[in-house]
């Protein structure tokens, strides 16, 4: 079943971290591999700074729009920024953290969305 709300806070999530300047936004979208969330996005930033103003952009849009983050975790190390929205999870990586951790390979029986694909 089509979720309305997750694909409209996908948009919205997009939509802030590229206006901060996200690096190599990727959506996937997980409902038919898992039962933790619709889509995962992950993003990249250059440095702590960055990955800081990408996930408070996030928070800052998404809390606007009604939807509160359910948990935050790592944001000050900001290595790793993981923003729990229940229907969509956030990700926002340092460069080097994320090629470590490779979620999109880890998560590869998910379904990839083109940004396009959410205008």
């Amino acid at each position: 079943m089509e979720n309305l709300k997750s694909k409209e806070m996908v948009k919205l999530a997009v939509q802030a971290l590229e206006d901060k300047k996200g690096e190599d936004i990727k959506v996937i979208d997980i409902t038919e591999v898992s039962v933790l969330a619709d889509y995962f996005i992950i993003a990249s930033g250059t440095n702590k700074n960055q990955v800081q103003a990408l996930v408070d952009n996030v928070d800052e849009t998404l809390g606007r729009a009604g939807y509160e983050a359910k948990q935050m975790e790592g944001y000050a190390t900001a290595n790793w920024v993981l923003l729990d929205y229940n229907d969509i999870i956030v990700h926002v990586f340092d460069s080097e953290n994320r090629l470590f951790y490779d979620l999109e390979r880890i998560w590869r029986d998910g379904k990839t969305i083109s940004l396009d694909e959410l205008k």
